[in-house]
């Protein structure tokens, strides 16, 4: 089936229901024996958002925003992809497909989706319009689930230029962060000849070992930054990885143990000084959390780490025009000239002083400038 349909979000007063008697109903363990993060989210921050969702939080406020938007599904080799398209007023804006990672969602684009689309309405330049196109990783959000094995970041980056064509759209850019990183490299190559231009907000490249003894002190901080990571930060990855289906009883059965499994994500990668209300609302974080609960997708979201971890764009060399945006809170990070070995045609590198994982969520303006100043490169 190649139908695009007008998809509606809803959530249903049942499904409200079930959620606060599951908040109601939420055992929680003891607290912490240290007073910081390390050990994870804290009992008390985590009591605080449970009652906040239960008793404060709008349960219609995610629908809303989603619905503000033009949404659609279409099959994608058996498999219902959810996805905003939202095109441009200017006619010669330039069609953009723009994928989220885990824990994210498309509700981490709600806050450049008009600047990108419409820039003039937000005091910029028509000449840097996009038609965009913001899909739901298979598994994720409002998107189905696949029953088979083989969805791994190689298949959907060929799958999102079969939508892309589908769409019309013969001659596009690419952008992500995340997985969306490697979900996005993989659409520039498996379609060179459509996907005229990517850029991403994780840009991952291994250190090149001719460097090793020249380090900059930006790649010295990358390496200890890689090093955390392996040691410290990295097992929630390792438990998606190899056994997807036995964490998600515990996220898909308790909304607890969803928020809790993500919010940690917003305090660890966003450049939050210390909390990730800082950076984030609590209405915008729960609002994200909504697309995991609500979708049943503990399960289904991390079996993308189970699929891709070892394959899909490692190590190939990458040869469309690319661009990089380096935020210091990022998980990998990684230098110009490590880059270079892997992209062979880049055109944009630029390291920032703010900002974290969740850029278009958490920094939305320096996001869009990003975004603006490395695909004007490649028009």
């Amino acid at each position: 089936m190649t139908d695009i349909n007008k998809f509606e979000v809803t959530i249903s007063q049942t499904q409200v229901d079930d959620l606060k008697n599951r908040l109601q109903l939420a055992r929680f363990p003891e607290a912490e024996v240290v007073d910081d993060w390390s050990q994870g989210i804290p009992l008390n921050y985590v009591r605080d958002v449970t009652d906040y969702w239960l008793h404060q939080y709008d349960f219609q406020r995610l629908a809303t925003r989603l619905n503000a938007l033009p949404n659609f599904t279409t099959e994608l080799d058996g498999v219902a992809i959810h996805f905003l398209h939202v095109r441009s007023p200017e006619a010669d804006a330039k069609p953009l497909i723009m994928t989220h990672g885990w824990p994210g969602s498309v509700v981490e684009f709600l806050k450049v989706i008009g600047p990108l689309t419409d820039p003039v309405a937000h005091g910029g330049d028509a000449n840097d319009a996009f038609h965009l196109v913001c899909p739901s990783l298979p598994g994720f959000g409002f998107s189905g689930k696949p029953t088979t094995t083989g969805w791994g970041v190689e298949k959907i980056g060929e799958q999102w230029g079969q939508l892309m064509a589908r769409l019309g759209y013969t001659s596009y850019f690419a952008q992500g962060g995340d997985w969306g990183s490697i979900v996005s490299t993989n659409v520039a190559l498996a379609n060179p000849e459509h996907c005229v231009g990517l850029h991403v907000n994780m840009a991952v490249a291994a250190p090149d070992p001719e460097t090793m003894g020249d380090l900059t002190p930006s790649e010295e901080s990358a390496l200890a930054g890689m090093k955390f990571y392996q040691d410290w930060d990295s097992g929630y990855s390792k438990q998606q990885s190899t056994r997807p289906q036995t964490i998600g009883y515990s996220l898909v059965d308790s909304p607890v143990g969803q928020m809790a499994w993500i919010l940690e994500k917003f305090y660890a990668w966003t450049d939050c000084k210390g909390h990730p209300e800082n950076v984030l609302t609590r209405d915008e974080m729960l609002d994200n959390v909504m697309v995991y609960w609500l979708n049943a997708a503990g399960a289904s979201s991390a079996r993308l780490y189970w699929e891709s971890f070892g394959g899909g764009a490692d190590g190939k060399l990458i040869s469309v025009p690319f661009g990089a945006s380096i935020f210091p809170h990022e998980i990998f990070r990684t230098s110009k000239r490590w880059l270079e070995k892997r992209y062979t045609n880049l055109v944009y590198f630029n390291e920032l002083e703010t900002g974290g994982h969740f850029a278009a969520f958490e920094q939305p303006d320096s996001f869009v400038d990003e975004v603006r100043n490395a695909f004007r490169l490649m028009r």
